[in-house]
């Protein structure tokens, strides 16, 4: 096994194709650590947050993607969160899985997949939305790149409780050349999950790609981080409003949020809620999960 928490970024030199390559380790179970998911949910969530990672590090931007799947179905929910450092987290929430199709029409139900760009600093929010009509994630994902970046794609994804991994090819703009990319596709579409998730970086290109000549460049670390604060948590509380949060501390003695990614317990006491609904402006809840 080699390439662990590292984004690796390649380039076809005679052709119009780019490449990102990710394995995650220790920042996947990091991610999961606190979350007894069922094997179908946790491989479901391991996909989509490795897919995050090669999306995010094919764009150019300063903040967060977001890859939310939701449906009918028993998961209802499932994010997977990367930022332009390459800072992971994720979560799903589900009920009780039925026997058999695992596949996300199984796990959904159908529903939809959006996929989120948010700058920092209050800069602009992109939003693009497809449904969740194939068998297969990276399926749904080339679905999106096709229909909202007019960028053909092909997409390899793996999970299991130990590792995620993902391969993105992306053909750019540049000479075109229809027989030489659907050869790439034919290529990948013999790459096992096993192979993915555990042969070397550079021998696996080379496996695949043997005939072209590939500049692979040095892997940027990836890791798992969670951007939940005291002072989020704290504008989750103010937007529920002073009633509903006094008569929580009323029945409990303190008011607990406890973080869906990390896990994390948020506690206020008397003193700190007295202090929340002080007189002064009130700010605004984060959007979304947290």
């Amino acid at each position: 096994m080699s390439g662990g928490d590292l984004l690796h970024r390649f380039l076809f030199e005679r052709l119009p194709v780019r490449g990102h390559l990710v394995r995650l380790d220790a920042s996947w179970r990091a991610a999961i650590e606190h979350h007894p998911y069922p094997r179908a949910v946790s491989d479901a969530l391991g996909e989509a947050m490795a897919a995050s990672v090669v999306m995010a590090g094919s764009l150019k931007f300063e903040g967060r993607l977001s890859l939310q799947f939701e449906g009918p179905g028993p998961v209802r929910l499932m994010l997977a969160q990367c930022t332009h450092r390459h800072a992971i987290r994720g979560v799903a929430r589900h009920d009780e899985l039925p026997v058999g199709d695992a596949g996300p029409g199984g796990l959904f139900g159908g529903g939809q997949l959006a996929v989120t760009i948010e700058q920092a600093e209050g800069g602009d929010r992109y939003q693009g939305v497809v449904p969740l009509q194939e068998g297969r994630l990276s399926a749904c994902l080339e679905q999106y790149f096709e229909r909202s970046e007019q960028l053909p794609s092909r997409l390899m994804l793996a999970a299991t409780p130990d590792r995620a991994a993902g391969l993105l090819l992306q053909r750019v703009a540049g000479p075109e050349d229809d027989d030489a990319w659907r050869r790439i596709g034919l290529l990948v579409a013999t790459l096992s999950p096993a192979e993915l998730l555990d042969t070397p970086c550079d021998a696996l290109l080379r496996r695949l790609f043997g005939e072209d000549d590939i500049r692979l460049f040095e892997g940027t670390p990836v890791f798992f981080q969670c951007s939940c604060s005291r002072e989020r948590v704290a504008g989750i509380l103010q937007a529920l409003g002073a009633g509903e949060v006094h008569a929580l501390l009323r029945e409990r003695g303190d008011v607990e949020v406890r973080c869906e990614f990390c896990n994390r317990a948020w506690r206020f006491d008397a003193v700190d809620v007295s202090g929340l609904f002080s007189e002064g402006p009130t700010p605004q809840a984060p959007p979304g999960l947290h």
